[in-house]
């Protein structure tokens, strides 16, 4: 995993303190800390549950209060039930959630908010998935009275994915849990606070998230471009995918592969038959050639690796 590149809270025996990280110079000039929101919130929280909330100085000494903030419609990756990531390519997964601030200086910059991917317990995760900055919001609506200001807000960013150092092929499938989190230093250092009790944080755990899966390839290779109609051809083809643990691409073995054909001046492929991958994860079959058209194999997926279809290759009929 990803070193967060900020200073860390940490719960040791029950109280809260600091430990030193390691600040790259980007950071330590003063670029936004994305992500330690939640560690702060989480590690402040299982070390004293019970912050009271919008109680700015009043919390015990040394301990973040709850902020007056909460979240709704929150949206990964739009919703959608998936997202593949690859061996070496940062996957950038969007998100996109409402803010609601109650007397919390949203404009300040030193307020910031965001999305994590989490597996495991929100308390003591197995694995964390954040951005490379915080999200970017837009007022939206704003409402005061004499005790108190109301501010709604849009907010968007990314989730940015390093295969290279955040993942293992343990952690591919379902499993995986969405935190939204958002924290006020208010004129603490965010690289080094002194001062924990000035510093008011919040989360929503337990939000669905999307299976994060390995991202898989399929190939087709006919025997020859032209045949005699009624001749047999052979079709071959690979499934591969990722593995975060070699970051390498290898063959999914033992995987039902569909034989698809689709006929010239038609939009749509027909199952002929299913084959089995091998233990290389490699795929071979034959069948009659009776009309020009595509071939190709098809993977329908599974919990840990997504559909794939490999390219139709165009065989001629005589």
């Amino acid at each position: 995993m990803r070193i967060r590149a900020t200073a860390a809270i940490a719960a040791v025996s029950g109280a809260l303190a600091l430990t030193g990280a390691v600040i790259p110079a980007a950071q330590a000039a003063g670029t936004l800390p994305a992500h330690q929101g939640w560690l702060i919130a989480r590690q402040a929280q299982a070390a004293h549950p019970a912050v009271t909330p919008f109680a700015a100085g009043t919390a015990d000494s040394g301990q973040p209060y709850t902020l007056g903030v909460t979240f709704s419609d929150v949206k990964v990756d739009y919703g959608r039930a998936a997202v593949a990531v690859g061996t070496t390519n940062v996957a950038h997964v969007p998100y996109s959630f409402t803010l609601t601030a109650t007397n919390v200086d949203v404009s300040a910059r030193d307020f910031f908010t965001g999305i994590d991917l989490y597996r495991g317990s929100p308390s003591a995760p197995t694995a964390d998935l954040y951005g490379d900055q915080p999200a970017s919001c837009a007022v939206t609506s704003s409402t005061s009275s004499s005790n108190e200001v109301v501010e709604v807000e849009n907010c968007t960013g990314t989730v940015d994915i390093y295969p290279k150092s955040d993942l293992t092929n343990a952690d591919a499938g379902a499993g995986w849990h969405t935190v939204a989190w958002a924290v006020a230093y208010n004129g603490q250092d965010p690289t080094a606070p002194q001062d924990l009790s000035k510093i008011g944080v919040a989360d929503r755990t337990g939000l669905a998230a999307p299976a994060v899966q390995r991202y898989s390839t399929l190939s087709a290779k006919a025997s020859a471009t032209s045949v005699t109609k009624g001749r047999t051809i052979t079709i071959t083809g690979s499934l591969t995918r990722a593995n975060w643990d070699t970051h390498r691409y290898a063959g999914f073995t033992g995987m039902p592969v569909k034989l698809q054909f689709r006929k010239k001046g038609s939009s749509t492929y027909t199952t002929l038959k299913t084959v089995t991958t091998d233990s290389h994860g490699n795929v071979k079959t034959t069948w009659k050639a009776s009309a020009d058209g595509y071939w190709r194999y098809s993977f329908t997926g599974s919990a840990t690796t997504p559909a794939a279809s490999a390219t139709g290759v165009y065989v001629h009929v005589k």
